[in-house]
């Protein structure tokens, strides 16, 4: 019998060592190394067919590669084809990452349901009578879906030989193992092998494989941080569980954009796609209220208009208060300070309360001018304007900088019914003859004076 080889692994980020240690030299934690069995069985975990008249690759010339397009299959939800640039790609590997609880195995069962293709959903957490529970809400019935309870690669790809489905859904990686590996399911060694398995299963047969991937305290993907360089496509599903949208994003995705962004309102018959996000982001309300606007965003290709909240008042206690919700809170300091320094409003020794609706989180500077337009407005107790909108940022000097993609923030602007978009005087506008008032402004004071006079 051979000797067992052991190795020492970072459980925190996966760095592999030579012998133990107290701190990790690449993430810098503290007692996070731990000793695990590495000896492999001479044995491979996916046999494909004998190629022993098979010849090997040979190189060719970059113009002699077939550029035809790749076949997706539809997952037949329009988000999850979005973010993933058309559909899934067969022979791909998708890993999804999330919270606990946000609903990660409840849009794969969903989507399980649905398809048209042979479907094997295979879960380590779950026995099939709670799966077929949630199944009832979701979808009454369907013939193109398997429920597999079972957490050995070497099993799964016996009833993988058995079935032959077109799609693999594995709940969730950190569950598996496999028997070449005498470490614990969820190890560092264990989640790598465990993929590498699928892997070579998934490029060999041509079958898609969706991994479900647990995250750590962080908000990153359990495991080594070569997991998510293994797969072809890493997917982020994020949301407040206190309120009932979902955003999914993609982080890495070799088939497409990394800027698609879909959208779901959790429901108890499961989650319900949401292909106008502009309507539930924008609260619907009989009376104008000061401090709040509206501001242009963009999510890859996607346009969207969310409502700015902010709420500006007196400081109670001795040093004021600047909080954020969905907002760079550094970045709100910054516009704070152009306020005082180039437009002359008094806001040093006052709260400032500012909230993107819809507990989304939005990093586009194009919201700037609509931020401004907020705090001022709670500032003066002056409503903005029902038909107002904003896209501009806001520069150190007062300036309002021009945006990118301006023309489609005007469209999806006028689409709802605006009135009026304020936008950067150095944007070149190419639309001509709209139905929306184009406000242009070059500084901060341009726009205080139109609002409130």
């Amino acid at each position: 019998m051979s000797k067992v080889k052991t190795s020492f692994f970072c459980q925190n980020c996966g760095t592999q060592y030579s012998k133990w240690q107290g701190q990790c030299n690449a993430c810098k934690e503290w007692n996070t190394i731990a000793e695990e069995i590495i000896q492999k069985q001479e044995k491979v975990a996916w046999k494909s067919e004998p190629t022993s008249t098979s010849k090997a690759p040979r190189p060719l010339k970059i113009n002699e590669i077939d550029s035809a397009q790749e076949i997706r299959m539809d997952t037949t939800d329009g988000e999850l084809n979005r973010v993933l640039g058309g559909g899934i790609v067969p022979g791909s590997l998708t890993l999804l990452g999330g919270e606990p609880g946000i609903g990660k195995s409840t849009l794969l069962l969903q989507i399980s349901l649905k398809l048209p293709y042979k479907t094997l959903y295979v879960s380590g957490e779950e026995s099939q009578k709670q799966i077929k529970m949630r199944a009832e809400r979701i979808t009454p019935n369907s013939d193109n879906c398997y429920i597999l309870t079972e957490t050995k690669t070497q099993n799964i790809f016996k009833q993988i030989e058995a079935i032959e489905p077109e799609i693999v859904i594995i709940d969730s990686i950190q569950t598996l193992h496999t028997d070449y590996i005498e470490s614990t399911a969820g190890s560092i060694s264990q989640i790598r092998e465990t993929t590498a398995e699928l892997i070579k299963f998934a490029k060999e047969t041509n079958i898609p494989v969706i991994l479900i991937g647990h995250i750590t305290k962080d908000g990153n993907i359990a495991g080594p941080k070569i997991l998510e360089h293994m797969v072809d496509t890493v997917l982020q599903f994020e949301g407040d569980r206190n309120h009932i949208y979902r955003i999914l994003r993609s982080l890495k995705n070799r088939f497409g954009s990394t800027s698609e962004l879909g959208i779901y309102e959790m429901l108890g018959s499961g989650l319900r796609e949401v292909s106008n996000p502009s309507e539930i982001l924008i609260s619907h309300k009989d009376e104008e209220l000061s401090g709040t606007a509206i501001a242009t965003t963009l999510e890859g290709m996607r346009p969207l208009m969310i409502e700015i909240q902010s709420l500006v008042s007196t400081a109670v206690y001795g040093t004021p208060q600047r909080s954020t919700t969905g907002y760079n809170a550094k970045r709100l300091n910054m516009i704070l300070a152009v306020l005082e320094k180039r437009a002359g409003f008094r806001l040093g020794a006052k709260d400032v309360f500012l909230n993107v609706t819809g507990g989304i989180s939005v990093d586009d500077p194009a919201i700037d001018l609509a931020v401004v337009a907020a705090i001022l407005s709670s500032n003066e107790d002056i409503p903005v304007g029902k038909g107002f909108c904003f896209a501009g940022e806001v520069g150190l000097s007062g300036e309002i900088r021009p945006v990118n993609r301006v023309d489609q923030r005007i469209q999806e602007a006028e689409k709802l019914g605006f009135d009026t978009i304020f936008v950067s005087k150095y944007n070149k506008i190419a639309l001509k003859n709209t139905g929306i008032k184009i406000e242009l402004v070059a500084k901060i004071e341009d726009v205080a004076s139109i609002l409130f006079g």
